[in-house]
C-alpha cells in the first residue's frame, strides 16, 4: 500500500517560516521588537499602503532547504532583561514553532541584539502618524 506522503509534494516558502519565527519571537516576554528602527518604520509604512502586507516580518532573515531551516533574528530588548536568557527563550521559542508547524529542522538560530528599549524612549515618529 502506497503512504499517502507519497503522492505529491508540499512546499513551504521562505515567507510562512519567516512569519512563524517572527510571531514565536515577539511572543517572548522581555522583546520590545524585531528589526532595527529603520526596518521598523520602513514596515509601518509598507502596512500603510493598500494592498501591502497584512504582517511584516522586519528583523527575522531564513534560510530554508528541503528539510532545514536557519533563522537569523534583529531584537530589541526591553531595558532591565537579562539579554542573554530573553535571547535563549527567543531562540528556544523559535526552534519549537518552526519545527512544529513546517517539520523543518531548525539547526540553527542566530540572534543580534541591536537596541535596548529605554522605559522613556517614544516610537519611531512613523509609528505615531496615523
Amino acid at each position: 500500500m502506497t503512504d499517502i506522503q507519497d503522492r505529491g509534494q508540499t512546499t513551504i516558502a521562505d515567507v510562512v517560516v519567516a512569519k512563524v519565527a517572527y510571531l514565536a519571537a515577539v511572543d517572548v516576554p522581555g522583546v520590545h521588537a524585531l528589526g532595527s528602527g529603520i526596518s521598523r518604520s520602513v514596515g509601518a509604512l509598507r502596512k500603510r499602503v493598500p494592498g501591502g502586507p497584512a504582517t511584516t516580518v522586519h528583523g527575522v532573515k531564513v534560510e530554508v532547504g528541503e528539510k532545514q531551516a536557519a533563522v537569523d533574528l534583529d531584537l530589541i530588548v526591553e531595558y532591565g532583561e537579562i539579554i542573554r536568557e530573553v535571547a535563549g527563550a527567543v531562540r528556544e521559542s523559535v526552534i519549537l514553532a518552526v519545527e512544529r508547524m513546517t517539520g523543518f529542522e531548525v539547526v540553527e538560530v542566530n540572534i543580534a541584539v541591536s537596541d535596548v528599549k529605554l522605559p522613556d524612549e517614544e516610537e519611531a515618529e512613523a509609528e505615531r502618524v496615523r
